[in-house]
């Protein structure tokens, strides 16, 4: 169950920063509601997950692979631009959370 809690937090770390695009500064209340509960969501099955992992493993591939998911995603629904360098970056990420997962004991 550990790294089934850090895949809902990672899909929750996507909405909240998704949706904080959404909020134009907090002033809209839908959007806001929507990311305040996303976050919210986030830090209470990450805090699940690290029932089990170390804190170090589980918030880098949490915030790792959440933010090469936003960027994903934040290209498709807001057409941001992916360049050479960020698809490194990704690679990068992704890379060293895959490496994380394999050494946790």
């Amino acid at each position: 169950m550990t790294w089934i809690h850090l895949g809902v937090a990672i899909l929750f770390e996507i909405a909240f920063a998704l949706g904080t695009n959404a909020t134009k500064g907090f002033t809209r209340l839908w959007p806001s509601v929507f990311t305040l509960l996303a976050a919210a969501g986030g830090i209470y099955t990450l805090s699940l997950a690290l029932r089990e992992l170390d804190v170090s493993v589980g918030y880098t591939i949490w915030t790792g692979i959440g933010g090469a998911g936003t960027v994903a995603l934040g290209a498709v629904l807001f057409k941001e631009r992916i360049t050479a360098a960020r698809l490194l970056s990704f690679a990068s990420i992704i890379g060293g959370a895959v490496l994380l997962r394999v050494t946790a004991v």
